[in-house]
Parts: structure tokens; sequence; C-alpha cells
């Protein structure tokens, strides 16, 4: 199972709750169908999806990032190459068969992108227009009943905004769960009115409870330093 005591040692920003959430969704992908995470840092969350297909049906996990950090990253630690550590972690991890690192921005690789995807998790830059573009060029590729998930959707506007807008206006996602800063939806071919309604009464209880107390949580708990 997840030996999250162990992971927490990678650099990053997840907490328990966020990395079981990681593990559980990528048990179930279809061996056929991909994993694909966009924004990768130094591998916390990628080894949280590489051990959960492990335990689960073994599907491949596309870890995308230039590993040159986001523009918030770059705002606040200068330039950074987090390739080396990257690989340095999957491999001490015992995942580095279960991954395959893509170094180049989610948009160009969506492009050339063949396969089906059973999964996608949302950690790239956080401005919305950032968010938007890496959600519109993936979910076509996303199978129905496949899940999309987004970090951070509490702390940055861009995130909590474009979520927030996909569940009141979409007619193709569904059943949405929270796991502290983390929000996901199903695809649904399309939605229904209960469906719309349980989406736009999840808003409130996101912004106001778990969003709150899983950003204290986050501050708390879930983020580690590399040691100086």
């Amino acid at each position: 199972m997840l030996d999250f005591e162990k992971i927490k040692s990678i650099e990053g920003w997840l907490t328990k709750n966020e990395a079981l959430f990681l593990f559980e969704n990528a048990k179930k992908v279809a061996a056929k169908n991909a994993i694909v995470e966009i924004g990768s840092w130094k591998g916390r969350s990628t080894t949280c999806l590489c051990i959960g297909s492990q335990y689960g049906k073994n599907a491949k996990v596309y870890a995308i990032d230039p590993h040159v950090g986001s523009s918030e990253h770059q705002r606040q630690f200068g330039k950074v190459d987090t390739f080396e550590d990257f690989l340095k972690n999957i491999h001490s991890y015992g995942v580095a068969e279960v991954v395959e690192p893509i170094r180049d921005s989610s948009l160009n690789v969506a492009k050339v992108f063949d396969k089906q995807v059973g999964f996608i998790f949302i950690d790239g830059a956080h401005e919305y227009e950032a968010v938007k573009n890496d959600f519109e060029s993936w979910f076509p590729k996303l199978s129905n009943g496949g899940v999309v998930a987004f970090h951070d959707a509490w702390w940055f506007g861009g995130v909590r905004f474009l979520t927030y807008l996909l569940l009141m206006t979409s007619n193709n996602v569904k059943n949405p769960k929270a796991a502290d800063t983390i929000i996901s939806f199903e695809k649904a071919p399309h939605n229904h009115f209960i469906d719309r309604f349980y989406n736009a009464l999840f808003i409130p209880y996101h912004f106001f409870i778990s969003g709150f107390w899983g950003s204290i949580k986050m501050y708390l708990f879930g983020i580690a330093k590399s040691p100086q």
C-alpha cells in the first residue's frame, strides 16, 4: 500500500489525503488507458500515481513537465531545473518502470499524444489561461467515465474559477469530489439535470468547507522542502 510517511520526504506540495486520492484513482485505470500528470515537480505526486498503478492494473503514467518550474515557481525560486531530482526520486521509490517522463509542455505533448486516457491530474501553472489550456487540450482524450483532477483548486484563483465555471456550465462533467485542495469530476457524454444540480451544490461546500480546511492541512502538513 501507499506509505505516505516515506513519500512525504520528496519535496513538493501534497497532503496525505491527496496522496491517497491519487493512489486510489490510479489503481482503477485500465491497463489499456494512460494516466497523465501535468506538472510533476520532483515526483511526489508522480510516485503516488505510479504506486497506485502498480497495485492496480499497471497503466502507464505519463509525467509531463518541462522541469523549469511554472511561472509561480520561477517567481519564488528563480531559475530551476528539477529533472535530475525527479529521476532520482522515481528510481529511489522503485517506480521508474511505470512512468514515462516527458520533458515538454503539456500543450506540445497533447498535439501528438494518441492514447486514450483514464485519469488526468492537472498541476502545472495555476493561472486561469494556463489551467484552461491544459484542460481543453487533454479533456477530449479522457475516456467517458474517466476522472480529471485539479490540484490547488482552493489556493489559486485561476484553478478555482475554472473548476467552478465547469461545474456550473459544462454538460460533460459530473460526480465532483474533493480531497483537500484537489477537485475532481468524471467525464460524461452528457450529464443530466440532477448531475448539474449536484454540481452547483458542490461549489459552496468546497469553497466554505472542504477547500478551506484542505488548504489549512496543506499549509500545516502537506509541504515538504529539500534539505539545505
